[in-house]
């Protein structure tokens, strides 16, 4: 039976994170919960503290002060070893697919199922064998619309389209508890878009993950997320349900969404 306080903590809890390189702050303060099995959305222009975030929660980035729980721990002051096993609860989908050139495209989709001294767990697929490793790439490739002989050829033969849909397969591999998506639709027409939102969702509904993506691309951001909050100057300025962002009542919000000039969001100059 489940605790009922412990069913109340989200997946992720972030509590006043700060983040600045030199003078420059780039997270201030963040609060920020994100429930179990919720696909999240994070909008805000370049340099907004997006990415940033994202790689503070990866273990990427130490933050100058605040605290990152996932299921309740704090990644910020765990151990390295408790840590790394955090961690290996996140699937990651790359901006440009960021797929290995110099391994085939089922290697890179088995890469963390071949990875050698990886932790195995009872409720997951066990570290596997090659030949066990390429028919499992086979099906998860299935999974996201490419066929398994496509598994045989190099990235560079992969369209745009296809190089994300591997990505992706790669991210869902090892059946990850955690989903982030990197601007999942840059670079790619909206049909193909469309296309690769509606794998994002069934991928994450089938392995019952929790999902934060950050996107520019408003329908993209409706069409994956459950709620949805806004970043601006290292702040979460709005949040809500993400098919509100297009009708938020948030001035900042309404003006990024509609691509306004006029507003209270105003251009800096980059340094």
């Amino acid at each position: 039976m489940i605790d009922a306080a412990m069913a109340t903590v989200p997946k992720i809890r972030i509590r006043g994170l700060h983040k600045s390189f030199g003078e420059k702050v780039v997270l201030d303060g963040i609060d920020l919960d994100v429930q179990e099995g919720t696909s999240f959305v994070i909008i805000g222009g370049s340099g907004s503290g997006k990415s940033v975030l994202l790689r503070c929660i990866l273990g990427l980035i130490e933050p100058d002060g605040g605290s990152i729980e996932i299921g309740g721990k704090d990644i910020v002051t765990a151990s390295s070893r408790e840590r790394s096993e955090m961690i290996g609860e996140i699937g990651m989908l790359f901006q440009n697919g960021a797929l290995f050139d110099s391994l085939s495209v089922w290697e890179n989709v088995a890469f963390g199922l071949l990875a050698p001294g990886k932790r195995e767990r009872a409720d997951r697929h066990p570290r596997l064998n090659r030949v066990e490793a390429r028919k499992r790439a086979g099906e998860i490739l299935m999974q996201v619309g490419l066929d398994p002989s496509v598994g045989d050829l190099s990235p560079a033969e992969l369209s745009g389209g296809m190089q994300k849909r591997v990505g992706l397969a790669r991210a869902i591999a090892d059946q990850p508890e955690i989903l982030f998506f990197d601007e999942p639709t840059t670079g790619l027409d909206p049909i193909m878009g469309a296309v690769i939102d509606g794998l994002i969702v069934d991928c994450v509904k089938r392995l019952g993950s929790t999902a934060i993506a950050i996107t520019h691309d408003m329908a993209s951001a409706q069409r994956i997320g459950d709620e949805a909050a806004m970043l601006y100057r290292g702040r979460l300025v709005w949040q809500g349900k993400a098919s509100s962002l297009m009708d938020s009542g948030n001035e900042m919000v309404d003006q990024f969404t509609h691509g306004r000039r006029e507003g209270p969001i105003t251009m800096e100059l980059r340094r």
